[in-house]
């Protein structure tokens, strides 16, 4: 097996931060517990009622929203004063993770506890973090976030939605569209332009006079989650409800989704945890040719790619909740100015997880299903249920395609800016690759997306290698498994950039078996 450079490091590829290695395994065994409460409440409370989710039956979703909010799940990581558990980020992410083995409900809760609350949060006044978010935190009410519109998609500031001050009170017209939670929503976060042309944000309740909701849209997947679109018709919002300032929702809007990226990579963890699990206990008792399935090479070799995936996504993943919740820290007491410094700092890092994770679960449930054999491709069994939900992770929440041009240039900026910082040779193959890469000309969407896959892997590499090296294990496995994969997908990139070949290193040894036995024993991911 290839040796794990365990030598100190300075900075990631993406910032001037000193690097983390915060990683699942740094949770307290008080933060297990609560984990594992969440764990119990999906797999007691949600999946055996699945079906009925499905169908939208009356009542039950806000009704399991309301369970969770008693158990603290609907504002983990919001303050105390105002009803929530003031934990870290990254345990609010790994709460979340277990909360997604329904994806279903890990939207619904997603959404209320995450972009439909957290510009709240951050940019709220003392008054109405008062009056809104001791009901969001509770599961009293569930909260939305409306920013998408018929034509105004990963282009958000062409909104056309717009807010006019008409005495004591703004008045607001539009059509937002895609809106998850809509349905069961108390309050919208609406962002609309004002007479300055830029975007403004409303707290808009679902009683206010000229709100309504349309029908619900019909789904590929998730359909046990509400989207429709919300109607404002001459909607009626108190002035004192305009969040921030006038002009500057964009600032609301776009940090909300920093964090929300952040916390939707952790929704992709937990339905490609369940998907690896359901598939094992699958092949170890389906049989064929009088063995377990399991016992199959080309099997075998599935769950030893979904395991070195997945762990590459779990490490990224939560190495940057360590970096966010440093951001914070940081920034305690310092107001909304030192909230949007924090929000915006890893937002590049935020999207790589997202993009990331979103693409491994992807591989992870089509592979999943694969092991069924033809009964995956029915509902009989819920891995079709999976399937089907994990498709909408690459779009929303900014397209993986929109994600990539973000990352590429919002890095390029930083970089400018002196506030990120390239390692450009004795960390990697991969660290090289993106040295050299980055002295041509990216400014086209192709070259630019292969720049942020770059990034984006060397961001995961070294996060696992990090991780891998300081807790031993099964893990300098993964990460051997990991590095391989890495690196050709890492030469493919260049190539885009530079139109050069490239020699790949020689590939670093690693057991196959190993690995997949791991996960047919855990049922689970391998470590």
């Amino acid at each position: 097996m290839a040796s794990v450079d365990t030598a100190p490091m300075g900075c990631s590829f993406l910032t001037t931060t000193p690097a983390s290695t915060f990683a699942p395994e740094d949770f307290s065994a008080d933060e297990q517990l609560m984990v594992a409460t969440a764990e119990q409440f999906s797999r007691k409370e949600v999946l055996p009622i699945a079906e009925r989710l499905e169908k939208q039956e009356e009542g039950l979703m806000p009704a399991l929203v309301r369970k969770a909010g008693a158990l603290g799940f609907c504002g983990p990581d919001a303050p105390e004063a105002y009803g929530g558990l003031g934990l870290s980020r990254a345990l609010a992410a790994r709460l979340l993770e277990y909360l997604s083995l329904n994806p279903s409900l890990s939207v619904t809760i997603g959404v209320t506890s995450g972009i439909g609350q957290v510009g709240l949060t951050l940019f709220g006044s003392e008054e109405q973090k008062r009056q809104y978010l001791p009901r969001l935190t509770s599961g009293e009410w569930i909260g939305a976030y409306a920013l998408s519109e018929p034509n105004s998609g990963s282009d958000a500031l062409s909104a056309s939605a717009k807010a006019e001050r008409r005495g004591d009170r703004w008045v607001l017209n539009g059509t937002k569209m895609w809106i998850s939670n809509a349905k069961w929503a108390d309050l919208f976060l609406v962002m609309a332009k004002t007479g300055g042309g830029g975007l403004s944000g409303f707290l808009v309740e679902r009683g206010y006079p000229g709100v309504s909701v349309s029908r619900e849209e019909y789904k590929l997947g998730l359909k046990g989650s509400s989207t429709a679109r919300l109607v404002l018709d001459d909607a009626e919002v108190p002035l004192e409800n305009l969040l921030y300032e006038e002009g500057l929702g964009h600032q609301v809007a776009f940090n909300a989704l920093n964090l929300g990226r952040f916390k939707l990579s952790a929704m992709c963890q937990g339905p490609a945890r369940e998907a690896m699990g359901l598939a094992a206990a699958y092949s170890l008792d389906r049989k064929q040719f009088g063995q377990p399935v399991a016992s199959f090479g080309l099997i075998r070799k599935k769950f030893a790619q979904m395991a070195f995936l997945f762990y590459g996504a779990e490490s990224m993943m939560y190495r940057t909740g360590g970096l966010i919740d440093s951001a914070f820290r940081r920034e305690a007491g310092c107001g909304i100015d030192g909230n949007k410094r924090a929000a915006e700092e890893f937002s590049v890092e935020a999207s790589a997880c997202k993009v990331f994770a979103s693409e491994v679960q992807a591989f992870i449930v089509d592979e999943a299903l694969q092991c069924y054999g033809g009964y995956g491709y029915t509902e009989e069994f819920p891995i079709a249920r999976l399937y089907r939900d994990a498709r909408i992770s690459r779009i929303y929440e900014g397209t993986n395609e929109i994600s990539r041009v973000f990352m590429s240039s919002r890095w390029a900026r930083r970089t400018r800016e002196g506030r990120a910082e390239l390692r450009t040779a004795g960390d990697s193959f991969l660290s090289e690759l993106l040295g050299k890469a980055v002295a041509q000309p990216f400014d086209d969407q192709i070259r630019a997306g292969a720049i942020s896959d770059l990034m984006m892997l060397g961001f995961v590499e070294q996060s696992s290698r990090l991780r891998a090296a300081r807790c031993g294990g099964l893990q300098p496995a993964l990460y051997s498994a990991l590095l391989n994969w890495v690196n050709v997908r890492a030469a493919e990139a260049y190539q885009v950039v530079t139109g050069q070949a490239v020699s790949l290193p020689a590939p670093a040894p690693f057991d196959w078996d190993q690995i997949a036995l791991a996960v047919l024993e855990r049922k689970g991911p391998a470590v």
